[in-house]
């Protein structure tokens, strides 16, 4: 199993975020585009190394993200039509989502129901902080990626209020 703690940097020029591992060291970084429409995030490990581009898709009805992993697969982040609260639909995504999805407190299953991940929102920070714990290391770019994307879509939802 491995852990990962999810620090949201506030600067100018554009969100960037900071992945640490149980070691404290810096495992994945995230950066979003500035002054770029649509405005994208590009993930990496520390080396610098893609794993994931995140994408606000132009000209649709509800917000759309789509999330592009370097090995060629990707799945999207829609907003439903509700009246009540949003709603959000993952879309070829190959995990089940078990827990409030939105509220950032969710576990991330396979489809034989094996525990996959374990992602929690801390509250009370100035930034976006997730703690994140992974069973299944096959999926820890998607996760990871997952976790940058749903902080994405929040602000832009946020910023849209």
């Amino acid at each position: 199993m491995k852990t990962y703690h999810v620090k949201q940097k506030l600067r100018f020029g554009g969100e960037r975020f900071e992945i640490y591992d149980a070691a404290d060291q810096l495992a994945y970084q995230a950066a979003g585009s500035f002054m770029q429409i649509p405005k994208a995030f590009t993930v990496s490990r520390a080396d610098g190394q893609q794993i994931a581009s995140i994408q606000k898709e132009v000209l649709t009805f509800l917000p759309r993200f789509e999330v592009t992993l370097v090995n060629g697969s990707s799945f999207w982040i829609k907003k439903k039509l509700t009246f009540l609260r949003d709603r959000y639909e993952l879309t070829n995504f190959d995990l089940t989502v078990e827990g409030n999805f939105w509220d950032l407190d969710f576990r991330l299953l396979d489809n034989r129901g094996n525990l996959v991940a374990e992602i929690s929102k801390e509250l009370f920070h100035l930034s976006s902080h997730y703690n994140i714990s992974i069973l299944d290391e096959n999926y820890e770019d998607l996760v990871i990626s997952l976790v940058i994307a749903i902080d994405y879509v929040e602000a832009m939802e946020a910023s849209n209020s």
